[in-house]
């Protein structure tokens, strides 16, 4: 493979993994700064309804179309990537609804229609879940023999990929039986978003060498 290629790669790679790890933090802090609002929202999708609304959708975006001119080792990496960017997309332009009472800083629509709010999380589930799958099947996977340190990025990914399916299966699991709770008030959706948001950027940053980059 062509030098400056693996280098342009590496480099998108990098970026798509700094913005998963700073897109809880960026929304919180510009809640705060901008909107002058030091509550947490119930979920990541929720900052929509906040000033935040731009960088939200803006960021997502930005991801999505990173991922749509990703390309890996083969066809099933472009598959997986262009069915990122589309799920992406459909978590921005899809937004969840606002719950009542709303959380301070909110912005309550006049109308708000179920039916988006459920679209908006299947969008957000296929998103973790092919997101999942670059962790298990795609960035485990090399050409050639294994270095060492490929071995060792590869033990990343698997963790990456485990925590970020945990945290599918625990929102799954609120929504079903925690939703109506008193759970609702330590506001597991966001902390679980972000946990999976993070494990993202960290195995996105591995994969693009950041850190156990082969010496060669």
């Amino acid at each position: 493979m062509n030098k400056n290629i693996v280098i342009s790669y590496n480099t998108l790679r990098k970026i798509v993994g700094l913005l998963g790890l700073a897109f809880p933090i960026i929304l919180i802090l510009g809640s705060v700064i901008v909107g002058d609002c030091s509550t947490v929202q119930s979920s990541i999708s929720s900052y929509y309804h906040t000033v935040m609304r731009d960088v939200f959708v803006g960021t997502l975006c930005i991801v999505g179309f990173f991922l749509f001119a990703y390309n890996g080792y083969d066809r099933t990496d472009k598959i997986a990537g262009n069915l990122a960017c589309f799920f992406a997309l459909g978590v921005a332009f899809f937004p969840t609804g606002v719950e009542l009472p709303a959380n301070p800083c909110a912005f309550v629509p006049k109308d708000q229609n179920p039916i988006i709010s459920k679209i908006h999380y299947l969008f957000a589930a296929c998103l973790f879940l092919t997101l999942t799958f670059f962790c298990f099947f795609l960035f485990t996977k090399s050409e050639g023999a294994k270095t060492a340190q490929k071995k060792r990025r590869n033990v990343v990914f698997k963790i990456c990929g485990s925590i970020m399916l945990l945290c599918i299966i625990l929102l799954a699991v609120y929504f079903v039986w925690g939703e109506h709770t008193s759970l609702n008030k330590i506001k597991p959706v966001f902390y679980l978003e972000g946990i999976a948001l993070w494990a993202f950027g960290i195995s996105w940053l591995v994969k693009g060498e950041f850190v156990l980059k082969d010496r060669n």
